[in-house]
């Protein structure tokens, strides 16, 4: 991991700047001004953020803002077309409409910066109604600006309000290390599996006597599986864990050029994708290793990022297509994804939108930052009206994990840490087989909700997503209120399948 941040999900390293707004000193028309320096972009995200809470580069930065992060990011530009809310094609083919607004927009970008069409493109989306161009001048932010039936226009490849820190990448959720497990962590169970403690404060254990998320196939977004843990690949469908089966597919980009578009392989080389699929679904066997929630439903793993940030290009392309892959297959009911970003990305938001349309149900971590917890809610996508956001709780009461975010946005909540002892969180399988790993924050949380989820819907099979969740909301503590800051709380996962 080369760019990572302090966070193990959301985490922003807010650079405090005292410039002024560069958008008052700026004269979009000319091009022969200097791209504005990495500190300035970021003392305008900074008071977007704290101002609205999201970031629209559209609508809210200058031409010259959003050129010059064009320039630092790679030089690609995400182009959102079609009318407000016309994320994806709707049948098998663009209309007419939109196949004639994107010849506009080529042309537009073809004429400022002086050169054909295979030079400016980078991808043209097959579902969403996304273009990502190569962009050189100001010249063609300032036209493309000006064009009506324009949905957003971002620097997909900027990912410097984030800064690098090598010496803190544990903090993006990248870890490889086995750790030695606190007897007092787990409980052994038949036919030799270890119990993570936080297990029986939702009742997953009670509910295991109804479901075991058997018929069930969870889809995950992460940092793909690790090929060196047995338990997620051949081992998989062992002991009281049978009848299912793993996949693992590569959609994150891992190439030398922003502008080239191969895919890498599947296999986690963060580990914190391994960790979410154990939470999830590890098998129940007599190998004496942590089980997962719903230890019986079938897995479908994407390595569609690098790591648990989505801030850059790769990565973002990655998530999209990840989500639009999930989106298409019939089999996949529920779709975890415990990663995000501090604003909304315009790819991910549209096929996180193509997902939901095809009756998906998409959980999302809520964010975890060891800084910055106290001025900034719920990330993206969680943010996201048509996520289930999910945030992790300490075990005395309803106090919020040392690194969790929390707000109006939560749905439900996760008790995934001690708090008479922070670094004991939730028992996991390791990155290599035979190793074991603890994980926290919002991530875990989000991948034993997407446990619990499945464990409801195998029992109930006929039912559609918003059935479902309704299910979930009822085991909520708070139900039928719902908590400004903690939704409806802890979900009971016996009450769910009952």
């Amino acid at each position: 991991m080369k760019k990572i941040i302090p966070l193990i999900l959301g985490l922003f390293l807010v650079l405090s700047c005292s410039k002024d707004d560069p958008t008052e000193i700026i004269d979009e028309n000319s091009e022969s001004q200097k791209i504005l320096s990495i500190e300035e972009i970021n003392s305008f995200i900074e008071t977007q953020l704290k101002k609205k809470g999201d970031l629209d580069w559209a609508n809210d930065a200058s031409a010259h803002i959003l050129y010059s992060a064009v320039m630092h990011g790679g030089e690609v530009l995400t182009i959102g077309f079609g009318d407000k809310g016309e994320s994806f094609i709707n049948g098998t083919q663009r209309s007419s409409r939109l196949n004639t607004l994107i010849e506009d927009i080529y042309k537009t970008v073809q004429n400022t910066e002086g050169t054909t069409r295979s030079n400016v493109q980078v991808s043209e989306d097959d579902v969403l109604n996304v273009l990502d161009l190569r962009v050189t001048k100001l010249e063609t932010i300032v036209e493309l600006k000006a064009m009506n039936n324009i949905r957003y226009l971002e620097p997909n490849g900027y990912g410097f309000y984030l800064q690098s820190d090598t010496a803190q990448e544990k903090s993006a959720g990248c870890s490889q290390s086995g750790q030695s497990i606190n007897s007092g962590d787990y409980t052994v169970i038949s036919p030799n599996a270890r119990m993570p403690w936080n297990f029986r404060n939702h009742n997953i254990d009670d509910a295991w006597g109804i479901s075991t998320g058997a018929g069930i196939t969870v889809g995950l977004i992460d940092t793909g599986i690790s090929a060196s843990q047995n338990l997620l690949g051949s081992g998989f469908n062992d002991g009281d864990s049978n009848g299912r089966s793993v996949q693992r597919f590569g959609t994150f980009i891992d190439s030398p050029w922003w502008w080239s578009n191969n895919v890498d392989g599947p296999n986690d080389r963060c580990g914190h994708g391994t960790q979410m699929a154990s939470a999830l679904a590890s098998p129940r066997n007599n190998d004496f290793m942590p089980v997962g929630v719903a230890y019986n439903s079938n897995l479908v793993a994407y390595r569609g990022t690098e790591d648990v940030v989505l801030n850059d290009y790769h990565e973002r392309k990655g998530v999209s297509n990840a989500l639009k892959e999930l989106g298409n297959r019939s089999n996949v009911k529920i779709i975890s994804m415990s990663i995000g970003y501090p604003w909304s990305i315009g790819n991910v938001k549209d096929a996180v939108k193509y997902a939901y349309g095809k009756g998906k149900m998409i959980i999302a971590a809520g964010g975890t930052s060891t800084t910055f917890t106290n001025w900034y809610g719920v990330i993206f996508p969680a943010s996201m009206s048509e996520t289930v956001a999910v945030t992790g709780l300490k075990d005395n009461g309803y106090n919020r994990c040392d690194i969790c975010h929390d707000g109006s946005k939560i749905d439900f909540t996760i008790i995934m840490q001690r708090a008479g002892d922070t670094s004991r969180t939730v028992p996991v399988l390791g990155f290599n087989s035979g190793a074991q790993s603890y994980v926290g924050g919002s991530s875990v949380a989000t991948a034993m909700t997407a446990g619990i989820a499945a464990l409801v819907w195998s029992r109930n099979p006929s039912m559609s997503r918003a059935q479902v969740l309704d299910k979930l909301k009822r085991a909520g503590e708070f139900y039928p209120n719902r908590n400004s800051k903690f939704g409806y709380g802890n979900i009971d996962a016996l009450k769910a399948v009952q």
